[in-house]
């Protein structure tokens, strides 16, 4: 019989891929994985100035990468260097703010090992339902813009000439970004979230011909990902979040590895 504590880490694990995994797919096909690993470099700092504001380090983590995220789709546009250049910049330089900042709260006790790397054993009831309250919320919002959302992330100037309002889409999907990095926080670690986020995305994308069908294969690559890393901890005694994404890495090369067979027997059936 599971242990109460792993049974909630198993809800609050699974809660976040499914959650994630379908967000992680427009990271992929939109080549931003750079600017997901930026939000949630943020999200130290954010643990930071929720602390020092006295309003929790989830909400500071929450309005941070609002703001940096923001601030990335602005700077993006008009600044004047690359691209992957100015996310590098803000990257490192929210992370190590963040660093630099708990290093002065000297009054704080801060589990820095557990925000970096998370510590999804430790998930209480309440965790849980916040995993299932932001995991509904941004479904629903994912359901309600996913069309444009495809459509602006396929051609930004066809999906405006078709009346799609880009930009609001565009935020709204970087306000789900992140909430998911909020939530997901205590599960992985802000150091690993984007693995969460794009490595089923890209372990599915082989088996994909529709971005629904993408959506739904890196789903459940995620919640197979984090049983099985789990488990994994649970076994072998090691660290619950790292062991989530070594379980996603491997599920990415055995299905790289199976998507390439099918390549080579589909051509040789064709040429044949």
């Amino acid at each position: 019989m599971l242990d109460d504590f792993f049974v909630r880490a198993l809800i609050a694990g699974i809660g976040v891929a499914l959650v994630a995994c379908p967000l992680g797919c427009f990271i992929v096909w939109r080549r931003m994985a750079y600017f997901g690993d930026t939000t949630a470099h943020a999200a130290l700092l954010g643990v930071a100035l929720g602390l020092l504001a006295g309003i929790g380090p989830t909400l500071g983590v929450f309005l941070m990468t609002v703001i940096v995220a923001l601030l990335l789709v602005v700077l993006l546009r008009v600044a004047r260097v690359a691209g992957d250049t100015v996310l590098g910049i803000l990257s490192h330089a929210a992370l190590s703010i963040g660093l630099v900042t708990l290093a002065f709260m000297t009054w704080v006790r801060v589990d820095l090992v557990g925000y970096l790397f998370g510590d999804v054993l430790a998930v209480g009831r309440a965790d849980v339902y916040a995993v299932i309250g932001g995991a509904v919320v941004v479904l629903a919002t994912l359901t309600a813009i996913w069309r444009p959302l495809v459509a602006a992330t396929v051609d930004r100037d066809l999906a405006r000439a078709e009346g799609v309002n880009v930009v609001a889409v565009e935020v709204v999907y970087v306000l789900m970004i992140a909430v998911v990095v909020a939530i997901a926080m205590k599960i992985v670690g802000i150091l690993l979230v984007t693995s969460l986020l794009i490595i089923p995305a890209a372990a599915a994308r082989g088996f994909s011909r529709t971005p629904e069908r993408m959506a739904v294969i890196s789903a459940g690559l995620g919640v197979l990902a984090v049983i099985g890393g789990l488990y994994a901890s649970g076994e072998w005694d090691t660290p619950a979040g790292p062991s989530i994404v070594v379980a996603a890495f491997l599920i990415f090369v055995v299905s790289a590895a199976i998507a390439s067979f099918y390549d080579v027997v589909r051509r040789g059936a064709e040429n044949g």
